[in-house]
């Protein structure tokens, strides 16, 4: 199975603590990493958790609050320092281009590698870029500003092929393209083997949702429906569900009923106020309500898989 999982690089809210960084996760799907936000000191825990950041091509950013996106330049002077030459791939806000092109001009500094600037406009789940094994989302979230999450999900690549018949008819590509897309396969000497006896089913497809910042909103429920692991902002428990609306937050509980509502596997909590040293408390409230729910930390790192 390919490799697909979660890092946790800060898991805060709007100011860094002793225990968490500000928001920002790394992506590793079938091995390419791809950087969620990027809040104030994420390449230093890019060092702490041996993350290499020449393999980093595409970062996405949610929108620009601080938290979400203070730690960019640094990051991208980094690479620059380093040499870096491979174009980097950056998909955000249309504002964000404007910041990172005053703070080049002011520094006299051009990049040795080319800076692809993709702007997030859309209203509707939207097509950022994708491979031949994955694709990668933004859809809308309610917040304060202008706001995206992402989504990451897997292409089907058809059945398997059993090893035993590889090892004894040696098919080409050509024709372990056409056994993968159903049909059924003649040797050089006419025995016709049928493609249910020749293949299994393939690996179940895995998603991963990311909802940065937003108000409890059901809106959302078509864009994350039945992904196997979804990451959803707790910034409250819910007594403080009046704090939460007027900042345009969730609450643990909310975070919870938008996982069960939506079918998902599995519930990361994130994004805590800094009132809360401890975070228990707000995995208990969504367990009440999402069994299946785990509280974010720095340096967690989460496999996707069907036995999430």
């Amino acid at each position: 199975m390919k490799a697909f999982s979660v890092t946790i690089l800060g898991c805060g809210s709007a100011t860094p603590t002793k225990l968490r960084y500000p928001s920002s996760q790394l992506i590793n799907i079938h091995d390419k990493l791809i950087l969620l936000d990027c809040g104030e000191g994420t390449q230093m825990q890019m060092r702490r958790f041996f993350i290499k950041n020449n393999r980093i091509n595409y970062i996405l950013i949610s929108h620009l609050h601080g938290d979400h996106y203070l730690g960019l330049m640094g990051l991208l002077f980094t690479f620059h320092l380093f040499g870096r030459t491979e174009e980097m791939h950056l998909y955000a806000p249309q504002d964000l281009k404007e910041i990172i092109d005053l703070q080049l001009k002011v520094s006299k500094s051009q990049l040795l590698y080319p800076l692809i600037f993709h702007a997030i406009t859309s209203d509707t789940k939207d097509l950022l870029f994708e491979s031949n094994t994955f694709k990668v989302f933004s859809f809308p979230l309610q917040h304060s500003v202008p706001c995206w999450g992402f989504v990451f999900e897997e292409k089907e690549t058809g059945c398997k092929i059993k090893k035993s018949f590889i090892e004894q008819e040696h098919p080409n590509i050509e024709d372990i393209q056409k056994i993968k897309k159903g049909e059924d396969y003649i040797n050089i000497e006419g025995v016709i083997f049928k493609n249910e006896e020749i293949t299994m089913p393939g690996d179940a497809l895995r998603s991963y949702a990311y909802c940065s910042d937003t108000l409890y909103d059901e809106n959302i429920i078509p864009y994350i429906e039945n992904t196997t692991l979804l990451y959803h902002e707790a910034t409250f428990m819910h007594d403080k569900a009046d704090i939460a609306r007027q900042k345009f937050h969730a609450t643990a509980k909310e975070a919870a009923t938008i996982a069960c509502k939506a079918n998902v596997k599995k519930l990361i909590l994130g994004h805590f106020s800094a009132r809360y040293e401890d975070t228990f408390p707000l995995l208990s409230e969504a367990r009440e309500y999402f069994p299946n729910t785990v509280e974010a930390e720095d340096g967690l790192k989460i496999e996707v898989n069907s036995s999430i």
